[in-house]
């Protein structure tokens, strides 16, 4: 029986380390296809960036690069038929996704600048953060002593009604209303505030 084990273990092993050389020498392949295809093309691969990207020579460059780093970092078999479409698919799309996030960059500091769509824009209604933040320690300060904390420990600390209870040695329950009670007595203080 032992030595029927030493046999099979000894057998598993051996076909372990025949799929790990292969698995060795699939990835220096693929290395080598890669290196080969980079030497050849990089320059082809970068100018059909720029072109994509409407001459960002910068960004076209970075994009060529994490395309050709992904593929080494990839683990899958690439050969030399598959790695041109493999690596315009990839480039195309990392424009799409460069694009998008210039979208959202776009929309924001339209949005920033003054764009916002009808909001009023008088200088007078937009508060600072320091303000709204004193309008806040103002509802706060209204609370009871028990309510202020429960609600700081839960606002300032994020922490829930389960650790608040547990931290200020209260029942649940009672920590919960607490919370809610103080939640209603501050919004309807900043919303009368910020009116």
């Amino acid at each position: 029986m032992s030595s029927n084990n030493s046999k099979s273990l000894i057998f598993a092993r051996a076909i372990t380390h025949n799929k790990l050389e292969r698995s060795m020498k699939d990835r220096e392949t693929n290395f080598s296809v890669i290196a080969d295809y980079y030497k050849k093309h990089y320059e082809e691969v970068q100018l059909f960036v720029a072109k994509q990207l409407k001459q960002r020579g910068q960004e076209a460059e970075d994009i060529v690069q994490n395309v050709f780093l992904r593929l080494m970092t990839m683990g899958r078999m690439i050969t030399p038929v598959t790695l041109p479409c493999l690596v315009y698919t990839m480039v195309r799309n990392l424009i799409c996704d460069d694009w998008r996030h210039h979208q959202c960059i776009t929309e924001y500091e339209h949005y920033i600048k003054g764009g916002q769509d009808g909001l009023d824009c008088d200088p007078m209604s937009v508060y600072s953060a320091a303000e709204t933040l004193e309008i806040l320690e103002r509802g706060i300060a209204r609370l009871t002593e028990k309510q202020r904390q429960v609600y700081r420990l839960h606002i300032y600390k994020g922490m829930k009604v389960g650790e608040i209870s547990k931290a200020l040695d209260m029942r649940y329950k009672s920590t919960e209303h607490r919370l809610g009670i103080a939640r209603r007595e501050v919004r309807a203080f900043v919303k009368r505030a910020l009116a």
